[in-house]
């Protein structure tokens, strides 16, 4: 393990390299001055010291990019052209709002498809499994922003049982402090937290839902397949043999060894809710990443740019690589398999 861990935070720190490398050319390929470009400060004089700083490698790349580095591990990713305001800490807020609502999409995509998977595999070709994998195929191929119209026109204008826009509303006062609306509600001071809570879940569940069903149906096919391929394995019919019930096979044996594949397959679907919440952020105005970065390429607001997409790139990487330790950890055979001696 310990060999296949230094492997794994090998590549990482390749990558996050690579990643600041980007990140950092970025402020040459934005039009106008690079300083200005990489911390916002748009009046010079009143700013004169630290502008000196920032211009002191200007004939040395290397230094512009380790003054570069600096800033970034300490936090100074400097100040917003629009607003005026420090990046890193809006940047953090926009963070919590955006990952509160793929967690929670995440979980439901995952309560929903995998045991819908299972059931499907287990009516394997019959009318039920026919009926699950056509509804599977239709949810994956409507596009998020269409549907997400469709359910608004219904439920939030015709039959009005939610709102259509923000975290909450406004007359509850709740300060945001971290960007995650629900944890925000229960570190508030407030007098009608029960009010407030009911309230933020009625703005949550429509863009959770539309949010997790792509990635719920894409779950139940993998899990489906991925069920149905080990109960044709000759363990499995083994486990038959044996005078195993039909559930015990499934759940015992079949289960836990599709979940390998399936988990595998975790890392693309993270990155597909990320790029769909920029949309679902979007349409609903949910303060989140996605909503924080089309705003700033509309305004042209380049250190906003530049903070979004690094964000965006080091959660996917971070996540990924949360995803192959554990898949190394929970399954010897990964491990094994990279590497056997030949």
């Amino acid at each position: 393990m310990t060999r296949y861990l230094i492997g794994r935070l090998s590549v990482f720190i390749i990558a996050i390299f690579l990643l600041t490398v980007f990140s950092f050319s970025l402020n040459y390929f934005f039009p106008g001055d690079p300083v200005t470009n990489m911390s916002g400060i748009r009046s010079f004089h009143s700013n004169y010291p630290l502008i000196v700083e920032l211009r002191a490698g200007n004939e040395n790349i290397g230094i512009q990019y380790l003054q570069y580095l600096r800033h970034l591990f300490a936090g100074d990713w400097g100040q917003s052209l629009s607003y005026g305001t420090q990046v890193f800490p809006d940047g953090i807020q926009h963070f919590m709002a955006s990952m509160e609502l793929i967690a929670l999409s995440l979980l439901v995509a995952v309560i929903v498809g995998l045991p819908l998977g299972v059931f499907a595999a287990s009516r394997f070709r019959q009318k039920t499994d026919n009926a699950i994998i056509s509804l599977a195929m239709v949810g994956y191929s409507v596009p998020v922003f269409w549907l997400a119209q469709l359910l608004i026109l219904l439920f939030a204008i015709k039959l009005g049982w939610f709102p259509i826009t923000g975290q909450i509303n406004p007359l509850y006062g709740i300060e945001p402090q971290t960007g995650s609306i629900l944890i925000d509600i229960f570190l508030s001071h407030s007098d009608y937290k029960a009010a407030a809570l009911q309230d933020a879940l009625n703005h949550i569940i429509m863009p959770v839902l539309i949010l997790a069903i792509m990635p719920m149906m894409l779950l139940l096919r993998l899990m489906r397949n991925a069920t149905q391929d080990m109960l044709q394995k000759p363990f499995v019919k083994a486990a038959r043999a044996r005078g195993l019930s039909e559930w015990r096979v499934l759940v015992k044996h079949a289960v836990p060894n599709a979940l390998q594949s399936v988990l595998h397959q975790t890392t693309l679907l993270f990155s597909l809710m990320l790029t769909n919440s920029i949309v679902i952020e979007s349409i609903f105005n949910w303060p989140g990443m996605g909503n924080w970065l089309i705003r700033s390429i509309f305004e042209r607001d380049y250190p906003i740019i530049q903070a979004a997409v690094l964000m965006f790139a080091f959660v996917i990487l971070f996540f990924n690589l949360m995803v192959e330790l554990y898949h190394g950890w929970r399954f010897p055979i990964v491990r094994h398999e990279q590497y056997a001696a030949r």
